[in-house]
């Protein structure tokens, strides 16, 4: 009798003649491609380096495509941008050393978002590793370390065998929940030489899936389908795993108002009657969360931000789903269920009856919202939400937006429309300037055919004024609005408030407009009241373009202090 695990597959006549007598002058750098196309990619971003050569010359050989662009932190964002959008890992090649090291800070941000981003790093000859002072360019003593506490996983190939099989390993890990980014290291000297290791053509790459264990789930279930009071937050990891319909569909079951984070923007249809939007921020709604009997968190940590800066102090039970394993009652005691959304509501559905649906809930989430509007128009903003109903009005549903850490993405944190799941990311994660622009290039780079938009203050844009040259270079069709205010405008809230006299925060710009049409790329100077026609002609013309609003913006008053 045979079994199935005992069958082994053999290789053809043909395969092993192939194996060996694979073709010439392939090198390391073909075995990285080899594996990429093998696993499903179709895309790099990167930049390249004299330890990285052969991945390149590699590259130029292979079937994937190539995104350069001119800083590698950018690469990183645009990386992530990629992964975001489509749910896959967005290779990205990167030389040894200060490249490496500069694209810290976006895999960072991929990191505290879970956006899938498989890392490819050169490293200098292996005759230089293990911590001696050699003199070799690009030389640290231990590169893997830099990267150890910011990436979910590193893995090192040291020979040319190993390189199928770490890249795979990678490659499973960035795509298993929680997904985010990995590190891969290969030495130069293992990347240069001659290969007569066959051609890889079908490496295992395969993410595992993460389901709740069935005694923690009956447990919620029974939990939510006794509550009288129940209450939804639905973070980012209802997103990336595709369970905005299970999620509705659990809330009109339970009848529970949804509240989505601001990593979980389009987890669930803003205008629904069940909708709590996303008004963190405020007293009003933190009060209504707290006063729920039942909480039910949904791919969230219960975060800073979404706890209202700690404010929030729950009077009833917690269940707690989440696919990262240290974020289960790190902030808050409560039921934890280690599992990826979808499939964790999925086993909810199963077991929840149908609740007898009521106008009460409705209602209430009416009264919180109409008190969170009252306490906003009493402050006299309402610049600042026309233009977010302009950027709205303008934009296509279906389109991505990107925002980076300005007043405005604050604002629409809070009181942006998404239009749809999957389409509003920003930098809120680990809240470095200088995300938006490159990421909304990767989105475009994996939709061509879809405009994108980024949003981004003046001191943002100037951090990634060179990749102008990667969207004219490439014809990707972003739309960039920045908002001019001279500084980096939330800061100076910040420090105005605090210290009384903001410090550092003033800037010498320049002028956008003819800075991006130095690069061949049309601008316009826009005005509050122009802004959405502005915009919509903007996003629908070919090709990269810029739109400047000079504005002076301000931040609604917390309610944390």
């Amino acid at each position: 009798m045979t079994h199935d695990h005992d069958l082994v597959l053999r290789p053809t006549p043909a395969q092993t003649a192939a194996a060996l007598a694979p073709p010439p002058g392939r090198t390391g750098g073909d075995l990285v491609v080899e594996t990429l196309r093998g696993l499903g990619a179709t895309t790099v971003f990167g930049l390249p380096g004299q330890h990285a050569l052969a991945l390149f010359d590699a590259l130029r050989r292979s079937q994937l495509s190539y995104v350069g662009l001119r800083v590698e932190n950018n690469a990183g964002f645009a990386a992530d941008g990629y992964g975001r959008v489509t749910g896959e890992a967005a290779p990205l090649f990167l030389s040894t050393g200060p490249g490496a090291l500069t694209s810290l800070p976006a895999l960072q941000e991929a990191a505290a978002a879970s956006a899938p981003v498989l890392a490819i790093s050169s490293q200098v000859p292996t005759a230089g590793l293990g911590g001696g002072r050699r003199g070799h360019l690009h030389e640290l003593r231990d590169q893997q370390a830099s990267f150890r506490d910011v990436v979910k996983s590193v893995h090192l190939a040291r020979t040319q065998s190993q390189i199928p099989s770490v890249i795979a390993e990678a490659w499973e890990s960035a795509l298993s929940a929680p997904h985010g980014p990995v590190w891969v290291e290969v030495p130069q000297d293992v990347l240069e030489a001659e290969t007569e290791i066959p051609v890889v053509v079908a490496p295992d790459g395969i993410p595992h899936e993460l389901a709740p264990r069935p005694e923690l789930t009956a447990v919620a279930a029974h939990l939510l389908s006794t509550a009288t009071r129940p209450v939804i937050v639905a973070g980012g990891g209802v997103v990336r795993s595709d369970a905005s319909k299970k999620l509705r569909q659990l809330a009109e079951r339970l009848n529970a108002p949804v509240v989505t984070t601001f990593g979980g923007k389009g987890a669930f249809p803003w205008t629904h009657p069940l909708s709590l939007q996303s008004w963190l921020e405020d007293r009003h709604m933190t009060e209504f969360l707290e006063e729920a009997d039942v909480l039910l968190v949904v791919g969230s940590g219960l975060g800073e931000l979404t706890t209202n800066y700690r404010t929030f102090a729950p009077r009833g039970r917690i269940v707690q789903i989440d696919a990262d394993l240290g974020k289960l009652e790190s902030n808050y005691p409560a039921l934890g269920i280690h599992a990826d959304a979808r499939l964790a509501l999925t086993a909810l559905l199963e077991t929840i009856d149908e609740v007898r649906p009521d106008d009460t809930a409705a209602t209430a989430v009416r009264d919180v919202l109409d008190r969170v509007r009252t306490r906003i128009a009493a402050q006299g903003l309402d610049q600042e939400q026309q233009l977010l109903a302009a950027i709205r009005e303008a934009l296509p549903a279906a389109a991505p937006s990107f925002w980076d850490m300005t007043i405005l993405t604050y604002w629409a944190w809070s009181a942006f429309d998404p239009a749809r799941p999957n389409t509003m990311h920003s930098a809120q994660g680990a809240g470095g300037l200088g995300y938006a622009f490159p990421a909304a290039l990767g989105a475009a780079v994996a939709d061509p055919d879809s405009p994108v938009l980024a949003v981004s203050g003046d001191g943002g844009a100037m951090y990634s004024i060179a990749e102008l040259a990667t969207a004219r270079q490439h014809d990707l069709p972003v739309t960039w609005l920045i908002v001019d205010d001279g500084g980096y405008g939330i800061l100076r809230e910040y420090a105005d408030g605090a210290y009384r006299e903001p410090t550092g925060t003033e800037l010498v710009r320049p002028d956008f407009v003819a800075l991006a049409e130095s690069f061949g790329v049309p601008g316009v100077r826009t005005t509050p009241e122009t802004l959405a026609g502005d915009l919509a002609a903007a996003l629908k013309a070919p090709g990269p373009s810029v739109v400047v609003l000079p504005a002076r913006l301000r931040m609604f008053a917390p309610t944390h202090g």
